[in-house]
Order: C-alpha cells, then sequence, then structure tokens
C-alpha cells in the first residue's frame, strides 16, 4: 500500500443515520490497524471550514458501535457550496495535516466531496449513509434496515390497536423520493395497501381494493404511505377522501417521521459500517479517490461519486408483485 497518506480525516454530513458511529468506528480503528493517524471532523462540512478537528485513536470510539445518530454531530453548510468556503475548508485540512478523508452521508454530502476532489485534486473516499436506500451503487445504505425494523415494529403496534377497534390506519413513512422503506416495511408487516412515489396507485383503486378488503372480512387494514406518495394528496388528504367514498371505515392516521432515523443499529448496519469502513480507508491509502463504498451481491464495490449522485436507484418490481398477491 502507498504510504503518502499519513492522516486520515472522517465526517458525517447531511442526515444522520443509524450505523455512521458504527462506521465512524471501522475507519478510525482501520487508520490504527494500518498505523496512520485519524482525525474526527465535527459538524460535517462546517466543522471544516472552522478546523472543529479532534485526533481519534482506536480507544476513542469505544462502545459506540450500538449508539444510533453520530458522535461527530452533523449539519448542513451552505458555505460549503462556495468556492470561498471550500478555500476555507481546503486550508484548514493542510494546516492540520490531513492528507485525505472519509464522508459518511448522501447524495449533497457526495456532491460537496466530488467537487471539492475536482478542484483540489484531495483524496476523498464516500460511505452511504441514509436510511432512503436512494444511492445508486449500493444494494443498501447505512441505516436502510434499522429502519425497516423499527417502521416494522411500529406497524405492529399500531395493527393491534387497528384490530381492536376495527379502524382503517394510515400510516406515513419517509421516502420522499423512493419507496423503499414503504414497500420493503409494507410487505414485511403485511400491509393491505402500499403506496410509493414510483407506483401511482390512483385513489380510485385505493378505494375499490379496500372495498374488496371489508368485502373479503377484514374488519381493519393498514395502509403504508411513502411521503413522497403521488397520489397528488398528502395523507391527510387520503384519510378526508377516503372517509367520503367509504364512510363505513373509522380512519385514522399515523405519521412515523424522524423516529425512523434514530434508535440503535441492527446487527445488519454494524456490520455492513464496519465492512465499508475498513474498504474506504485501504482504497485511499491504495491510491485511488473519488469513489464510494457499496456493496451489491454481498461483495464490496467502488463506484465513482459522480455515478452515486447522477443514477438512480429502481424499485423492486417483484417485491411490487410479491406484495400485490399478499394483499389479496
Amino acid at each position: 500500500m502507498s504510504t503518502k497518506i499519513q492522516k486520515i480525516g472522517v465526517l458525517t454530513s447531511g442526515g444522520d443515520s443509524p450505523g455512521m458511529n458504527a462506521a465512524i468506528r471501522s475507519v478510525v480503528r482501520s487508520c490504527a490497524y494500518h498505523k496512520i493517524n485519524c482525525v474526527g471532523i465535527y459538524r460535517g462540512y462546517q466543522g471544516m471550514i472552522e478546523g472543529d478537528f479532534k485526533p481519534m485513536d482506536a480507544r476513542s470510539v469505544n462502545n459506540i458501535i450500538n449508539k444510533g445518530g453520530t458522535v461527530l454531530k452533523s449539519a448542513r453548510c451552505m458555505d460549503f457550496r462556495t468556492k470561498e468556503g471550500r478555500n476555507t475548508a481546503y486550508k484548514q485540512l493542510k494546516a492540520e495535516g490531513i492528507d485525505a478523508f472519509v464522508v459518511i452521508g448522501g447524495d449533497g454530502s457526495f456532491t460537496g466531496a466530488m467537487v471539492f476532489n475536482q478542484e483540489y485534486d484531495f483524496p476523498v473516499i464516500g460511505i452511504p449513509g441514509t436510511i432512503d436506500n436512494d444511492i445508486f451503487g449500493t444494494t443498501f445504505t447505512l441505516g436502510f434496515d434499522t429502519a425497516l425494523n423499527t417502521v416494522v415494529e411500529v406497524i405492529d403496534k399500531i395493527r393491534d390497536t387497528a384490530s381492536s377497534h376495527n379502524r382503517l390506519f394510515f400510516v406515513e413513512v419517509m421516502g420522499r423520493d423512493v419507496g423503499h422503506i414503504a414497500l420493503n416495511a409494507g410487505v414485511g408487516a403485511g400491509a393491505e395497501e402500499i403506496l410509493i412515489p414510483e407506483e401511482d396507485l390512483g385513489l380510485d383503486r385505493l378505494v375499490e381494493s379496500l372495498k374488496r378488503s371489508k368485502k373479503s372480512g377484514k374488519s381493519s387494514s393498514i395502509v403504508i404511505v411513502a411521503e413522497g406518495d403521488k397520489t397528488g394528496k398528502n395523507v391527510f388528504e387520503l384519510k378526508e377522501y377516503v372517509e367520503k367514498h367509504l364512510p363505513i371505515y373509522d380512519v385514522r392516521v399515523s405519521v412515523l417521521g424522524h423516529m425512523q432515523r434514530g434508535g440503535s443499529p441492527s446487527c445488519h448496519d454494524r456490520v455492513l459500517a464496519s465492512r465499508m469502513g475498513v474498504k474506504a480507508v485501504e482504497a485511499l491509502l491504495e491510491g485511488k479517490t473519488s469513489l464510494m463504498v457499496g456493496i451489491q451481491d454481498n461483495k464490496l464495490i467502488l463506484t465513482p461519486l459522480e455515478m452515486a449522485i447522477k443514477g438512480h436507484t429502481k424499485i423492486d418490481k417483484e417485491l411490487i408483485r410479491v406484495s400485490d398477491i399478499m394483499t389479496t
């Protein structure tokens, strides 16, 4: 491996996701294993601009693998979108002796890293951390599996009260542009209908489906709605529409919100984060840059940041078919 890089920075940027701390731990301990220094960059790119750095060693990441959120904190940074801001960040990195950095985040974070790399030829590697699973070049992003388990657990609880009171529940989950959480959690929790951005179910089909459910003997129903669903109605308008056209239903709404982004990461996310952290550090030491670590067919791969940013994930059509069969 190349010995050019002697100090690697690590930061978390954008929204937090379960598994970020496990990835930080992996980066720090991989640096220790390869006998190079590691620096934690606090508050994302904002902290990079302000020089908010702290040396980290193998012991400084004890007991964080099980924690949600990010010990390095995260912040949106408008200044990093400007040339002046990035120039200040570059000067801070050079003053600290940082030779490369690993950024854990989503497409916005990767865009900043890619532009920074292009301007300063500064080595960067990305690790995808977002519960939405909407990054091209990886089957799973950090936090997705944990978020699914959280959603399914909550829906199971909601179903208990739905069954007890013969109610219809609309449950809104995160997924502004993609329906991965809604589709997977909906199948896993046995939802009667799943509304996602990729498939326009239409209000008439939804009503017909609910009518069939009622006729088949179902006394309660759960409908999962991704926040970016294309029916043209938000979840509360959906409630009003169904109440108007199906007054037999007692309708309730539950918006899960940010609870989906919290909590202790699942074993899957901890293992994935550990693998990705090692791969990120070793890619930098091998002279690679402007790439994102991803996983496909249980093998770690590297995808150019530009492709990760511009590419689009696809919804699993087979899972949609399974969902249609399960709602019979």
